[in-house]
């Protein structure tokens, strides 16, 4: 009964992590898309597989960052998988190793691999704020955000 109910446990778990997912994309894609007006163009669906997650720990765990005019984040890494949804402004990105610098603008979403490193977390902007959702996926108790594994430079999450 006890092994039943631990393979029910790791085949249920991954499929509401799943939705709870699609859901809330959707939220934000619906929040974007009726500020915006009737006639903007919409950016495409944003879909991206995870890795491999253990399925017993699951946690979600959204998180609004805000960033004044020109403001900048530390390096840092989150050891979790992140989704990104640009909620207002644009937000200029870098991971170390990956692509060179992109800016992502409201209601643009991107993804993000476990422990990369952000050499570049910044408003694009010094004269508009900006504000990016975040959609942590963890499978394992952990903060959101650590030290670079590099150089443990930046900040600890709050």
């Amino acid at each position: 009964m006890l092994q039943i109910r631990t393979q029910l446990h790791a085949l249920i778990l991954p499929s509401l992590m799943a939705i709870a997912i699609v859901l809330m994309l959707a939220i934000s894609t619906r929040f974007s898309s009726a500020q915006s007006g009737a006639g903007a163009n919409h950016p495409a669906p944003f879909s991206h597989a995870l890795p491999q997650l253990d399925g017993s720990h699951l946690r979600a765990t959204v998180v609004e960052v805000n960033y004044e005019p020109g403001e900048a984040d530390k390096p840092h890494s989150h050891p979790c998988t992140v989704i990104g949804y640009v909620a207002q402004g644009a937000i200029r990105f870098q991971v170390k190793g990956g692509a060179p610098e992109v800016i992502y603008r409201a209601g643009e979403s991107f993804y993000e691999a476990p422990n990369g490193v952000h050499e570049v977390s910044a408003n694009a902007s010094d004269k508009e704020p900006a504000k990016l959702i975040a959609f942590f996926i963890c499978d394992h108790e952990t903060p959101l955000t650590v030290p670079p594994v590099d150089d443990h430079a930046g900040h600890q999450a709050e």
